[in-house]
C-alpha cells in the first residue's frame, strides 16, 4: 500500500477534522498515513479519536503556512512549516504522495521546490472535480477541470499538455478509456478566443490518441458532453469560484425560502429528493480533493473548508492515484507526443 503524508496542520478545520479524517482511514484501510505538523497538537486528537495505530506515523513539523499568509513569503520564511515537511518526505522516498487542505499557493510551492517536473511539461496545473450531468454508460458523474490557478496565462502548447495531463488522470481515476477533452472558450467555433486558443483547438484536433470534441462553452460545463475541460488558470479559478458559490447560494435560497412561506415548505418537501441529490452532487467533501499534474509526484489538494469526511476521501483518492500510477501514464503520454 502507498505511504501518504498528510499536512496535518492545513485548512479551516486543521489540525481537528485532518487528524480525525486520517484516523478513520486508519480504522477502514489499510493506507499507511503519515501526519506532518505539530506533534503535541495532532498527539491530543489521536488520543480522543479511535484510531489503528499501525497505520499512522506522526512526524513533527514546528511551523505553518496559515490560508492568508503570502505562499512565497511563507515558504521562504518557514522551512519547517507542515506542507514544506510533507513534500520532503515524499522526495525522501519516505512517502509516496501528498495530501494537504491548505494555502494552494504554498502547497503549489512546496512541489515547485521538492518535486521533479515531468520532462516536456513547461507548466503544471492544478485541477478540480466538479459535478455533471451523465450522457453515455460509464461516464463518470464527476468532471475534470485544469488548469484551476497554478498559471495565470498560457500558450498553446501548455494547453496540449493540460489536455494529456487530464486525459490521463480520467483514463486511471475515473476508468474512461476514451475521455472527451473540450477547451473551455466563448463559442464553439474553431476561430473563436484568440491566437493560443486558436492554435490549441488546432493541435488538439489533429494529436493522435486525443479525443478532443472540441470548444465548449460556459452553459456546457454541467453536461456531460466533456469528461475533461482545458483552459488557463485565471478562468479556470474564476468558474471554480463561481460553481462553488453557486451551490452555496442554492443552498441558503432554499433554507430561507422554507422559513418565510409554508407553500415553499410544502415545494421543499415534494422536490426533497432532487434536492438532496442537488447537495449530495455538489459536497465537496466527498471528492476528497484534485491533483496537481505535471510532477512525477502528486499532491492533493482538498478544500479548505474540508470536514474529516473531506479529508479521508481526500487520502483515498491520493492512494488510488499512486496505486494506478497516474504520474507515468502521463510521463508516457507526453513522451508519446514529444
Amino acid at each position: 500500500m502507498p505511504t501518504i503524508a498528510i499536512d496535518a496542520m492545513g485548512g479551516d478545520f486543521a489540525p481537528a477534522a485532518v487528524v480525525k479524517g486520517v484516523a478513520q482511514v486508519s480504522m477502514s484501510t489499510d493506507i499507511l498515513c503519515v501526519l506532518v505538523g505539530d506533534e503535541r497538537q495532532i498527539q491530543e486528537v489521536l488520543e480522543e479519536t479511535p484510531y489503528n495505530a499501525e497505520q499512522i506515523d506522526v512526524h513533527h513539523a514546528s511551523e505553518v503556512i496559515g490560508m492568508e499568509e503570502d505562499p512565497k513569503e511563507g515558504i521562504r520564511r518557514k522551512p519547517e512549516a507542515s506542507i514544506v515537511a510533507a513534500t520532503r518526505l515524499v522526495k525522501q522516498g519516505r512517502a509516496d504522495a501528498v495530501v494537504t487542505a491548505g494555502n494552494t499557493g504554498a502547497a503549489v510551492l512546496a512541489c515547485v521546490r521538492h518535486f521533479p517536473v515531468i520532462p516536456g511539461i513547461r507548466k503544471t496545473a492544478l485541477a478540480s472535480v466538479y459535478p455533471r450531468q451523465i450522457e453515455y454508460e460509464g461516464q463518470d458523474h464527476l468532471a475534470l477541470l485544469l488548469d484551476v490557478g497554478a498559471t495565470i496565462r498560457c500558450e498553446a502548447v501548455d494547453l496540449v499538455h493540460f489536455a494529456l495531463m487530464g486525459s490521463a488522470y480520467a483514463r486511471r481515476i475515473s476508468k474512461i478509456e476514451a475521455p472527451q477533452v473540450a477547451l473551455l472558450n466563448m463559442g464553439r467555433e474553431e476561430s473563436k478566443g484568440g491566437e493560443v486558443m486558436v492554435e490549441a483547438h488546432r493541435r488538439l484536433r489533429t494529436l493522435p490518441g486525443m479525443n478532443f470534441v472540441g470548444n465548449i462553452e460556459g452553459h456546457e460545463l454541467a453536461t456531460g458532453r466533456a469528461d475533461v475541460v482545458v483552459c488557463e488558470g485565471f478562468l479556470g479559478n474564476v468558474v471554480l469560484k463561481l460553481l462553488e458559490g453557486l451551490s452555496e447560494m442554492m443552498g441558503d435560497l432554499a433554507a430561507s425560502a422554507a422559513q418565510q412561506n409554508w407553500r415553499w415548505k410544502l415545494g421543499l418537501a415534494m422536490l426533497s429528493g432532487g434536492v438532496g441529490r442537488l447537495r449530495e452532487l455538489t459536497d465537496y467533501a466527498r471528492y476528497g480533493g484534485a491533483p496537481i499534474l505535471g510532477f512525477e509526484h502528486l499532491l492533493i489538494k482538498a478544500h479548505g473548508r474540508s470536514t474529516e469526511l473531506a479529508i479521508g476521501n481526500a487520502v483515498k483518492v491520493a492512494a488510488k492515484a499512486v496505486r494506478d500510477q497516474v504520474p507515468g501514464e502521463i510521463k508516457a503520454a507526453i513522451q508519446q507526443v514529444r
